[in-house]
């Protein structure tokens, strides 16, 4: 199947599909079993410098294939969330970690380093992280990065 004829089967289309993803240089892989319907982007600091697209999924769905070894993590101060790096080619992998009020236990993957997906086909949520607004949930335009009057 080629990218094309990929996203054009998960663009649009609900339903749960086992995805692999990778970073640039390879030394990162893993496997995600998630619906892409989920997709979603963030306004939060973080998010907006690496331009981050995501979808969550319960860590039981993820699966690190390869790269442990390759990983760094980055995480604000003594925060249970973080996001994991490729040491080697610096590309944002997924990020893990615990939000009880948000269900628990997380895994986001980066839609951007999916094989056999167009991240520019598929539909966002759109999260205002920036505000701490995470209960609002997500909403089908963009929240700004200042704050509404």
């Amino acid at each position: 199947m080629t990218q094309t004829d990929a996203s054009k089967t998960t663009a649009g289309q609900s339903g749960l599909r086992t995805y692999h993803g990778n970073c640039l240089c390879g030394a990162v892989a893993y496997e995600a079993t998630v619906d892409l319907a989920g997709a979603s982007r963030c306004n939060c600091s973080i998010c907006t410098k690496y331009g981050g697209a995501g979808v969550t999924l319960k860590p039981s769905a993820f699966r690190l294939v390869k790269g442990q070894e390759h990983l760094s993590e980055y995480r604000r101060g003594d925060s249970p969330n973080y996001r994991a790096f490729c040491k080697h080619c610096g590309v944002l992998c997924f990020g893990a970690g615990d939000v009880p009020s948000l269900g628990g236990e997380f895994v986001s993957i980066n839609v951007n380093a999916l094989e056999d997906v167009d991240p520019g086909l598929l539909t966002y949520g759109y999260w205002d992280g920036r505000h701490d607004n995470w209960m609002a949930g997500t909403r089908p335009t963009p929240w700004p990065i200042r704050a509404e009057a």
